[in-house]
């Protein structure tokens, strides 16, 4: 979406926008299903864990990170990633509410 063009959406609408997008790559799907199964993760562990280089990796979590979906705090010289519960809670109310919709919705099609 052109940066001149989300000013006429929702922050709600651009907030799903983009973690939407950060959830449109297989990397990134398994990126989240790790780190829900260990509960937190450094980068390298993830090299060993998925077959794609360091700075793949780095470049799919900077991406989850920058939608908000994964966070990190710095531990010496690595980086602790966990899932940002907060994101999908987001996510969670956003398909809830449509799936309330769908429910009450009678065909149209």
């Amino acid at each position: 979406m052109g940066a001149t063009k989300t000013e006429h959406f929702t922050d709600k609408q651009n907030a799903i926008a983009t973690m939407a997008k950060a959830l449109g790559h297989p990397a990134r799907i398994a990126i989240i299903e790790h780190l829900i199964k260990v509960n937190s993760c450094i980068c390298g562990e993830l090299v060993n864990k998925l077959p794609l280089a360091q700075p793949t990796i780095s470049q799919h979590l900077k991406e989850l990170k920058t939608a908000g979906i994964i966070k990190g705090s710095i531990e010496g010289n690595t980086i602790c990633y966990c899932i940002d519960e907060k994101a999908i809670e987001k996510l969670q109310e956003y398909f809830a509410h449509i799936s309330l919709k769908l429910e009450t919705k009678k065909n149209c099609c």
